[in-house]
């Protein structure tokens, strides 16, 4: 395969005239010079210069290649300078997953701020409760509360996350509230997942309980099962992050209070920490920016909280 740098040199012989006028305008040896020229010719299985102690001339060959040459080195310098763009300016198509409930409720609303501050960028937002293939789906960000099951990717968290037993005051008033963990076997589960997670780990302080619930109603989608727990058909366990704007209404309240699965921080999970585009690092940063001013000024966020914001955002 041909070098594209041998063609550089080829051009500069072309442009100069001259080998050794070459090799000053490159700031490499004339010797340096030679040889690529002689690889070039090589590769190409023709002569492209004449060259004697006193004259250098192209030959028929060399004034037929030089165009293009030029013309793929012009091109070579544009994807260059393309990609160089990338590193250095927030642009390009940035591709983003999240469940149904985080791309609605944290990252949709976010976006106009941050593409008023990159008007270079577009992003495509992928809305599924399903774990995508961040790299086989061209992922950039992945965000995600599960713990990180493959060790290729990278995960960075974005913020704290408690996921607390919610029900509608007329759940309450028709069933009454579970006093215990062991109460919730009785009563009428909201159970999310796919497949359904039917085995509610919780934890007060020290003590720690496993609790198999019935339910009587499953979903894969975790804004239907809010939406299905609001109207009263049962408790659900849900993402405080999720279900703030119902507890601060009062649509919603907490059942078994202090009693919640252990803690699962929000992740931005990316292919790799190398070479990464710099719309992925702007982006987390700012998500994880506006998650951290929602937790300082949500009334419902910062009296749920069981780690001291300041030291999360130490983090």
């Amino acid at each position: 395969m041909i070098n594209h740098e041998d063609m550089g040199v080829f051009a500069q012989i072309a442009s100069t005239g001259s080998l050794s006028k070459a090799a000053r305008n490159l700031g490499i040896s004339l010797t340096v010079v030679s040889k690529r020229l002689n690889r070039l010719e090589r590769d190409l299985g023709v002569r492209l210069v004449n060259r004697s102690s006193r004259k250098t001339r192209l030959t028929d060959e060399g004034y037929a290649f030089i165009p293009m040459v030029r013309d793929i080195l012009s091109r070579i310098e544009a994807a260059e300078a393309s990609v160089s763009m990338h590193k250095t300016e927030v642009v390009g198509t940035l591709r983003v997953t999240a469940t149904i409930e985080f791309a609605s409720g944290l990252i949709a609303p976010i976006l106009g701020k941050f593409l008023h501050q990159n008007p270079g960028l577009k992003i495509e937002l992928i809305s599924t409760d399903k774990l995508l293939d961040i790299v086989g789906e061209n992922i950039d960000i992945a965000v995600r509360q599960a713990p990180l099951r493959d060790s290729g990717l990278v995960a960075r968290a974005i913020a704290p996350d408690w996921r607390v037993l919610v029900a509608s005051p007329d759940y309450i008033a028709q069933h009454g509230a579970p006093m215990t963990p062991a109460d919730l076997a009785t009563h009428r589960c909201i159970v999310l997942g796919d497949p359904p997670v039917t085995t509610w780990r919780l934890k007060r302080g020290v003590e720690q309980v496993s609790t198999d619930v019935s339910w009587t109603i499953l979903s894969s989608d975790g804004g239907a099962a809010q939406g299905a727990c609001i109207g009263g058909a049962g408790i659900a366990l849900k993402s405080i992050w999720s279900a703030r704007s119902e507890l601060t209404s009062g649509r919603l309240v907490e059942v078994l209070p202090g009693w919640r699965p252990p803690f699962i921080p929000i992740q931005a999970v990316s292919a790799s920490r190398h070479h990464q585009p710099l719309r992925v690092k702007a982006f987390i940063d700012f998500l994880r920016l506006s998650l951290q001013d929602e937790l300082r000024t949500c009334p419902v966020l910062s009296k749920m909280t069981n780690i001291a914001t300041s030291d999360w955002m130490a983090q």
